[in-house]
């Protein structure tokens, strides 16, 4: 027997851990040695965590309007779909299938593998289990599947069962960092943190060589190179937007959603803030810049807990990353289900089966990132998410001034906080970093226009066969 209707079981906290969960996966762990080396000083790696935290926390609290407007399954493309026109929910929908979910899904699924290997050296990505010539699948890719798989299973199973996980994983993980930040805070080493910022250029912007050698920058570069970094950060912060997706299985949605994405977005904030003043509190920052294969954690650690840090912070990864492809994989299948409702994807995608889930949308999501699993190509992929991301989260807050022109007397439980100064500040620096990227960070820029693009033909097809049926 298939149900109709979404169950209204998650609360306020559960939607906040959804938030949370959803946003700390890998990249905290990873991003800031990248960042580091393109800003060259620990009082600019501040700067950019706390640009992108303000980014994110506006954002969040914007999208608060249009989750009380629309209190329903699909968020961020029913909020587009009513702001501009079809066209441009299902560009929205089809980047978020084809790369911006499913990619995720996939590179935070290879991070648990990698870490895994910390513990079990078996299923390392330099292992190669099968090759055919360039083609080779690794052991970490096999695990990194099967957990795709496993939480896709359990999900199809009812939304209780990943709000367990997902609130569970997430309150360990948050406790784990702020214990991870405490005893790094308590850690801390005088000379390094003299070093990193007593000195005359703590707050110079300028490029960091991997060999130490500094290279500075011209007023305009500067602004690239703060883009730059920015990629890192804002690919930490994504995926807050997950709770609107489920708002038809939130509890009192018109208040709740927009309250877990202030909450989420909020705690997160603070947590990628502080951890970055512990790294910079026990680890030189050539260190941070240099450490092995990025992974800025390991090292802070081991400078800590010596040679069982390492061991401390794979466990730490993956029970982050485990957690968060939960609440990636619970989420993402709402939008197809309502995109399918719309005569715009797969027809079965519309259907629940009777744990009052859309199975078919989950399952095939799970196929979709198995297969960028396979293909190696997920980091790829991702180099281009910030900027897809960043584009589709304007043109979401500037669709909140739209709807208040358009539909003037609209029921607005929540309005935007800050209104409209915080939301157009949104828009300013989201046009300003994608601007950015375009000139000096082509390759992250036009691989993403063009998959976003490519939805058009797509959606005229489905509209033509709508009309035929």
């Amino acid at each position: 027997m298939h149900q109709n209707e979404f169950k209204p079981t998650l609360s306020l906290l559960d939607g906040t851990m959804i938030v949370a969960g959803s946003m700390i996966g890998s990249g905290i762990f990873i991003v800031s040695a990248d960042m580091l080396r393109n800003v060259g000083s620990s009082g600019w790696l501040m700067i950019v965590w706390l640009i992108t935290g303000f980014m994110t926390v506006a954002a969040a609290v914007s999208y608060g309007e249009l989750s009380s407007m629309f209190p329903k399954a699909g968020g961020q493309y029913v909020y587009l779909k009513e702001s501009y026109n079809p066209l441009v929910g299902f560009l929205y929908g089809w980047s978020f299938f084809a790369v911006i979910q499913t990619g995720t899904i996939a590179a935070v699924g290879v991070a648990f593998s990698k870490f895994t290997a910390y513990l079990i050296p078996g299923v390392s990505e330099d292992r190669v289990l099968l090759e055919m010539g360039s083609f080779h699948i690794s052991p970490a890719q096999v695990l990194s599947i099967v957990t795709i798989i496993i939480l896709t299973w359990i999900n199809t199973r009812g939304v209780k069962n990943g709000k367990i996980i997902q609130t569970t994983f997430t309150i360990t993980k948050l406790v784990s960092i702020f214990g991870l930040i405490a005893c790094g805070l308590i850690a801390t080493k005088g000379d390094v943190w003299q070093g990193n910022w007593g000195a005359a250029d703590t707050w110079s912007l300028h490029k960091l060589n991997v060999d130490g050698s500094v290279a500075s920058y011209t007023t305009v570069a500067a602004l690239g190179a703060i883009a730059a970094a920015m990629v890192g950060s804002i690919f930490s912060s994504v995926a807050w937007e997950g709770v609107t997706f489920i708002a038809g299985e939130i509890k009192n949605p018109k208040r709740n959603v927009g309250l877990s994405l202030f909450l989420g977005t909020f705690i997160v904030s603070i947590v990628y803030f502080l951890a970055n003043i512990m790294y910079t509190a026990v680890l030189p920052l050539q260190e941070i810049a240099t450490a092995e294969k990025d992974r800025v954690a390991v090292a802070a650690s081991h400078a800590i807990f010596g040679d069982i840090g390492t061991y401390v912070i794979a466990v730490m990864i993956m029970i982050s990353t485990f957690g968060c492809n939960n609440g990636l994989i619970l989420a993402g299948a709402r939008v197809y289900y309502t995109m399918a409702k719309d005569g715009l994807f797969f027809r079965k995608t519309g259907e629940l089966n009777n744990y009052a889930v859309p199975e078919f949308g989950l399952w095939i999501q799970c196929v979709v990132a198995c297969l960028l699993c396979l293909s190696g190509k997920y980091g790829d992929l991702l180099d281009m998410v910030s900027f897809v991301v960043v584009i589709f989260y304007v043109l979401t807050i500037l669709g909140i001034f739209i709807l208040r022109k358009k539909r003037p007397d609209a029921e607005r439980p929540y309005k935007a906080f800050g209104y409209p100064v915080l939301p157009a500040l949104f828009i300013v620096m989201g046009l300003a970093f994608c601007l950015l990227l375009i000139v000096y960070k082509p390759n992250f820029t036009w691989p993403g226009l063009i998959i976003v693009l490519s939805g058009i033909p797509i959606y005229y097809l489905a509209v033509a066969k709508r009309k035929t049926e």
